[in-house]
């Protein structure tokens, strides 16, 4: 499949959810809720793996995407991410190839996770071994791949290796950023965090209180790379400051949703995932419904 089909398929909007909020729900009504992101007209279904340090904090991330690609018809599926600790590149890449030739163009694997020392030499080196693996095994199939990539020397591995990014929690500034780094060829496919809600202090309380978390720590690559797009420390501390929870958060009504989501596709992006935070899954899909109509006009 050419990129120029990649983007046909994927559209303009496409849902991410959250690991945690898929493992608690039970599968048969994942699959009532894929199916109605899919006919409310979504382009694509994208959710992650926990880090291999939380173990039980999500289901494996291929088998995951496998459902949400059985459950659905014409969908694009994709992993954002597989978290390269939690299975070597041979099963990383037989396991995506399995899915992408039983799905023909509607799988793309993200690959991220990595951490400690130099981890983007290790990225590469993981890249490395899945072509190897896919000189041999399962050759002739082929899938779109992007990587969890934030700051400059990522984009310059995933311009060289990889068929885009899949940037997690940046505001719009990050996606001009990335496009500038990637050109024009290169798929970009940013997630933006939503909250229906036009208080501003309960708006902006789940984001401050998932970042409390732990989720984003002091050191984490995240802040760091906040750090490099001009944030302070009085905007990562997130109490006092909502400078950087605004920039990473879309809040209120329908339209100015709608706006915040649509200015990623103004700076570059090709494809926007919409990520509604809420207690549960049917609960997102109703916010989902709430949006649709405005992100088709």
């Amino acid at each position: 499949m050419t990129m120029e089909e990649t983007r046909r398929r994927l559209g303009r909007f496409g849902v991410w959810i959250p690991p945690p909020t898929l493992l608690m729900t039970p599968v048969s009504v994942q699959r009532r809720e894929f199916a109605r992101i899919e006919r409310l007209g979504y382009g694509s279904l994208w959710s992650g793996e926990p880090p291999s340090t939380s173990p039980g904090a999500g289901r494996d991330a291929l088998v995951q995407h496998g459902l949400m690609l059985a459950a659905t018809e014409r969908i694009v599926v994709g992993t954002g991410i597989a978290n390269i600790e939690m299975r070597d590149p041979v099963a990383m890449h037989t396991g995506a190839a399995t899915l992408a030739e039983a799905y023909p163009g509607r799988f793309i694997l993200g690959l991220g996770g990595q951490s400690g020392d130099r981890p983007l030499t290790r990225l590469g080196e993981y890249i490395d071994a899945m072509d190897a693996a896919a000189e041999r095994l399962l050759p002739d199939v082929r899938y779109p791949r992007v990587l969890a990539a934030l700051g400059p020397k990522a984009h310059r591995l995933a311009a060289d290796r990889a068929d885009g990014v899949h940037p997690f929690l940046q505001p719009v500034e990050h996606t001009a950023n990335a496009r500038a780094a990637l050109g024009s060829g290169g798929l970009l496919i940013p997630h933006q965090i939503v909250v229906l809600d036009t208080d501003p202090a309960a708006a902006r309380g789940g984001l401050r209180a998932m970042l409390r978390a732990g989720r984003r720590g002091v050191d984490s690559p995240y802040t760091r790379h906040y750090r490099r797009l001009g944030y302070g420390d009085e905007d990562l501390a997130g109490d006092r400051s909502d400078r950087l929870i605004d920039a990473i958060l879309a809040w209120g009504d329908e339209k100015a949703i709608a706006s915040r989501i649509r200015a990623h596709l103004d700076a570059g992006a090709d494809h926007v995932l919409v990520h509604p935070l809420a207690a549960n899954l049917p609960t997102m899909v109703d916010q989902l419904e709430r949006l649709a109509g405005p992100l088709a006009r």
